[in-house]
């Protein structure tokens, strides 16, 4: 048996908003005009990741809500451009450093490195 990798939280998030995004929503449907008798069975199999909330109501029939993509879509660029600031003031700092060693070494240093 393979060991699987523990995903961070942040993958874990990412992941949940790209299926929030981009997600089917074939299940609900089908969940939506399913005989009465055909739901709790299916109900195992289907992906219902994208509903936020399911009612019916005293008169009949079911009401289904979905969780709002565009609002997934901006954390997900949020989220993305975070990680890009990140990157860059990674970077920034690593050359910020590169510059002292370089300036407390002195030219000369250099061809020993």
């Amino acid at each position: 048996m393979g060991r699987r990798k523990k995903k961070s939280i942040r993958q874990e998030y990412t992941e949940g908003l790209r299926h929030l995004a981009f997600g089917e929503i074939q299940d609900a449907v089908r969940l939506l005009y399913a005989p009465e008798e055909q739901i709790l069975p299916a109900l195992g199999e289907m992906d219902l990741f994208n509903i936020s909330e399911i009612k019916r109501p005293k008169g009949g029939g079911m009401e289904i809500k979905f969780f709002d993509r565009l609002k997934a879509l901006e954390k997900l660029q949020a989220l993305e451009a975070a990680e890009g600031n990140t990157a860059a003031a990674f970077y920034q700092a690593l050359e910020a450093g590169a510059k002292c060693v370089w300036q407390e070494g002195g030219a000369g240093d250099r061809d020993s490195v």
